[in-house]
């Protein structure tokens, strides 16, 4: 399989551009986690891969989407961004995943990009807007990977994303990209619509055989003005994915990318680990894009982004309480904990329609990728590897007892968290969960 995977990246991708990926990407990113783990020895915190949210707008309207992509257009300027970069590459961190809205409804997206070619960037898109002739400037450039979304099949793509024709769309994004042999990604938004669709051993295939290089399965997550709870996946589903994932990284030619277990199968957040955070179209520091709250921006002067992520105590205070309380996402498994915390801090509601703590009030207790007793560590010894130095939990989780605030402990107990915070007996929603756990 390995050799079948090394074929693939060296034959159909341009060289010029793999020589980008492992230099900027592999060597210097790999040397960003190795700094972000020793400014941890000494409590010091700045992610060795930021995202950055260039721009709200959106094409396509998807069914819980939490971006306000139908307000006003807020975009970061090129000068931000700039500065942004050069001050996170003095830290030596060099990877930066671009996200919106729609990155490419940004005029200036690609010009940005070509002022930093000794970094590396993963563009988030659905494709609708790489042409030809984007292709061909994106495989000038040679350091960017974009990843593309697909949510399902012709019609679940259709009703997914509130459009007509996206699959088509998408998928001609997708080939404009290989046919100019650009290492190119997939990735896909799994719920209770596509789940039986795209987590197969067939669509993988389809993947592989179109020259994809890598593939990426997310978990929807409920958040937002229209947060559609019913598209969220059972925690036996969820099992189900990460099984999935671990079968085919041993088996199939194609990088499959995961950001929530180690190598041994244990859950972790991104942000709690502090090897993430995200910066919002209107410039301000979040600790992960689903968390609209903030109390520090990249335009405030004065202080350079290290100290404005270093120095925050909401930061800190999100990361020790995210840690502390559960190895899952504390936003899905205590909103009620995550909103006394934003309430202390005093820190702003950073989205456009200003709904984002009476949504964060409202939600109830939910179980994410923290599963216990249901680990399934990796059979691929190369993800073992690159996971034992490269991602894993940084031990920050070391010494802590998961086993009374997580959502699965509240689930196994029968309780629930309603929106004003009370304790209660467990709703319809957790009695399902809890159904659902105990059945593993």
């Amino acid at each position: 399989m390995y050799l079948r995977l090394a074929k693939r990246i060296l034959m159909e991708s341009d060289k010029r551009l793999l020589w980008k990926l492992f230099y900027n990407m592999g060597l210097k990113g790999s040397r960003s986690v190795q700094l972000h783990k020793r400014r941890m020895k000494k409590g010091e915190y700045f992610p060795p891969f930021l995202y950055v949210s260039i721009i709200n707008s959106c094409n396509l309207r998807c069914q819980g989407c939490w971006v306000d992509v139908a307000h006003k257009q807020q975009r970061i300027e090129p000068e931000a961004f700039h500065r942004l970069v050069n001050e996170s590459k003095a830290e030596g961190n060099v990877f930066f995943g671009i996200v919106g809205g729609e990155p490419f409804m940004h005029s200036g997206l690609l010009d940005m990009l070509a002022e930093h070619p000794d970094c590396y960037f993963q563009v988030f898109t659905n494709g609708h807007f790489i042409t030809d002739e984007v292709a061909k400037r994106l495989r000038k450039l040679g350091n960017v990977t974009p990843l593309i979304s697909v949510e399902g099949n012709e019609i679940v793509s259709d009703e997914r994303r509130g459009r007509a024709g996206v699959y088509d769309k998408t998928i001609d994004g997708i080939q404009n990209c290989l046919n100019n042999k650009i290492f190119t990604g997939v990735c896909t938004s799994l719920c209770q619509t596509n789940i039986d669709d795209l987590l197969q051993e067939s669509w993988v295939d389809r993947l592989i055989e179109m020259g994809v290089m890598y593939t990426w399965f997310h978990v929807y997550r409920p958040m937002g003005p229209n947060s559609s709870p019913d598209l969220c996946l059972t925690p036996e589903q969820q099992l189900r994915a990460r099984k999935f994932v671990v079968e085919m990284r041993a088996k199939k030619p194609i990088i499959i990318v995961d950001a929530y277990f180690d190598g041994e199968g244990g859950a972790l957040c991104p942000a709690a680990t502090g090897i993430t955070h995200h910066i919002n179209p209107w410039g301000d520091v979040e600790p992960c894009p689903i968390i609209q709250f903030s109390t520090d921006s990249i335009h405030e002067e004065g202080r350079t982004i290290k100290e404005k992520i270093n120095g925050s105590a909401f930061l800190r205070e999100f990361r020790e309480l995210a840690a502390d309380t559960t190895r899952g996402c504390i936003v899905l498994e205590r909103p009620d904990l995550l909103a006394n915390l934003v309430e202390k801090h005093g820190a702003k509601d950073v989205t456009a329609r200003k709904t984002a703590l009476p949504e964060l009030q409202a939600m109830t207790v939910r179980t994410s990728q923290y599963n216990p007793g249901s680990e399934v560590p990796e059979k691929s010894w190369a993800y073992r590897i690159a996971k034992r130095f490269f991602f894993n939990d940084f031990n920050v989780y070391k010494g802590k007892d998961h086993s009374k605030a997580s959502a699965p402990a509240m689930i196994q107990r029968g309780e629930t968290i309603g929106a004003n915070g009370s304790n209660g007996k467990a709703s319809t929603l957790v009695e399902l969960e809890t159904g659902s756990l105990n059945s593993q």
